[in-house]
C-alpha cells in the first residue's frame, strides 16, 4: 500500500491528499471490473432481480450478525447470502413456478426476516442505514485485501467458466446436449454474485447496488457487436462511472454510490442513442 500511496501522492488531484480516498479509489478499481464483468451475465442471464434478493439477504445477515455481537458482521452476511443462493437455486430446479416468481418470494422473505431481526426487542433500524445507503469512503486496506482475492478468484473461475456460463444463460438444452452441467454452472455463478453483492452492500449501498450489476452489462449490449466487447465494453463502463463518481461524490460531497448509479445511467442512455442511430 506504501507504494501505491506514494504514486496517489506524486498524483496532480487534491482528493488523493486523503489516506481514505486513496483507499477508495482503489476499492473502485478493484471493484469495478467485478461488477462489470458480473453485469454481463446477469443482464444475458435475466437475472437483475435475483441480484436485488441477494441484497436483501446479504441484509438480513448483517442483522444476525449485529444482533450476535460480531464485530465483523459482514462475514456472517457473505454465509448467509451464499446459503440464500444455494437454497434458490435447489428450489428453482424442483419448482415449476418461474424464475421471477421463486426470486419475489425469496427477497419478500428476506427483507422481511431482515427488518424483523433488526428491530428485536424494540431495536433501532437507524444504525442500519450506512447499508442502505453505503460508504465506500470507509474502506480499510484489509478489506481492500480481502477484495483483491475475491477479484482474483473471480477472475479465474471467470476465465476458465465464461462461456459455459453464457451458452447456460442463453441456451441451457443445448449446453446439457454438450455435456455441460447446468445446474452445477449456475450454482456457482450465484454464489459468486451472491459474494460480491454481500461485499460491496457496505460500500455501494442496498438502494443503489442492484443498479451497479445491471447497468454496466445493459449499456455494453446497446454497443457490443460480439461477446468480447460485451464484457470489454461493460468492464470500461463501470471503470469509468466509478472513478469519476468518486470524484464527483468528493466535489458535490454526495453519495458516492449514488453519483456512479447516475454516471451508469447516463451512459445507457448515450448508447441507447448511438444504437438506434446506427
Amino acid at each position: 500500500m506504501s507504494i501505491y500511496y506514494a504514486i496517489c501522492d506524486a498524483l496532480p488531484f487534491e482528493m488523493l491528499h486523503w489516506n481514505f480516498m486513496k483507499n477508495a479509489l482503489l476499492a473502485i478499481i478493484i471493484l469495478a471490473p467485478l461488477l462489470g464483468l458480473v453485469s454481463t451475465m446477469i443482464v444475458t442471464g435475466k437475472m437483475s432481480f435475483f441480484s436485488d434478493a441477494l441484497g436483501h439477504s446479504a441484509f438480513t445477515g448483517i442483522a444476525i450478525g449485529a444482533i450476535c455481537g460480531i464485530t465483523a458482521p459482514t462475514w456472517i452476511a457473505v454465509i448467509f447470502s451464499v446459503i440464500f443462493a444455494l437454497l434458490f437455486s435447489f428450489v428453482r430446479s424442483r419448482s415449476n413456478h418461474t424464475a421471477d416468481t421463486l426470486i419475489g418470494v425469496f427477497s419478500s422473505s428476506a427483507v422481511a426476516l431482515g427488518i424483523f431481526i433488526a428491530t428485536l426487542d424494540g431495536g433501532s433500524f437507524t444504525k442500519y442505514n450506512k447499508y442502505l445507503i453505503g460508504d465506500i469512503l470507509s474502506v480499510t486496506p484489509f478489506e481492500i485485501g480481502m477484495l483483491f482475492i475475491v477479484f482474483l478468484v473471480v477472475f479465474v473461475f471467470w476465465v476458465i467458466a465464461s462461456n459455459r456460463l453464457t451458452l447456460c444463460a442463453v441456451h441451457p438444452q443445448l449446453a446439457s446436449s454438450r455435456g455441460i452441467s447446468v445446474k452445477i454452472t449456475q450454482t456457482a455463478f450465484t454464489v459468486t454474485i451472491a459474494v460480491i453483492v454481500t461485499l460491496a452492500i457496505s460500500w455501494v449501498g442496498l438502494l443503489i447496488l442492484n443498479s451497479l450489476l445491471v447497468l454496466p452489462g445493459a449499456l455494453s449490449r446497446n454497443m457490443a457487436k460480439n461477446l468480447k466487447q460485451y464484457h470489454l465494453y461493460s468492464i470500461l463502463a463501470a471503470m469509468l462511472s466509478g472513478i469519476l463518481g468518486l470524484w464527483i461524490s468528493y466535489q458535490l460531497g454526495t453519495s458516492t454510490g449514488a453519483a456512479i448509479s447516475l454516471n451508469l445511467a447516463i451512459l445507457f442512455a448515450v448508447s441507447f442513442l448511438f444504437r438506434k442511430a446506427r
